[in-house]
């Protein structure tokens, strides 16, 4: 079980409170996808996905996004329990839809970034050691059926 200090319990609150999830969600994903450009083979229903203009403009990408960022609400919710709060979707992710594991790696990178460009001075050290740990609990999570 992850230990949690009140610092990291609050600011997690606080990154989430303020996240615009239909603008941070979409970048994130977008930004992996472009940068990874591997990342993209579990995507091929969504269109085009050839340069970054597309990706970025790709509504179903966008909405993934944004159904991505949602789903880290349930941990946010749930701290003292991630990893059975995405036991279901870790099976999911593994044994239906074979994704690699460290795609989750990449994109909780992505989002670090993306995270961290709308904060600003606000995503000092401290914030972002907090938000790793939170996304490093939740890729490991997601990541438990491979093991």
């Amino acid at each position: 079980m992850v230990e949690w200090t009140d610092f990291e319990r609050a600011t997690i609150a606080d990154i989430f409170s303020k996240m615009k999830y239909e603008v941070v969600g979409p970048a994130a994903l977008s930004r992996c996808l472009v940068v990874y450009p591997w990342t993209q083979r579990y995507f091929g229903n969504f269109g085009n996905l050839y340069n970054a203009a597309a990706i970025m403009g790709n509504p179903m990408v966008a909405k993934h996004g944004t159904t991505i960022l949602h789903g880290l609400d349930r941990a946010v919710k749930n701290m003292d329990n991630i990893k059975s709060e995405y036991a279901e979707l870790s099976v999911l992710h593994s044994e239906k839809l074979h994704v690699d594991p460290d795609n989750f790696r990449l994109l909780s990178d992505c989002l670090t970034i993306v995270v961290a460009g709308s904060l600003g001075k606000e995503f000092n050290g401290d914030v972002q050691a907090a938000f790793q740990k939170f996304l490093a609990v939740v890729v490991n999570s997601l990541g438990r059926q491979y093991h």
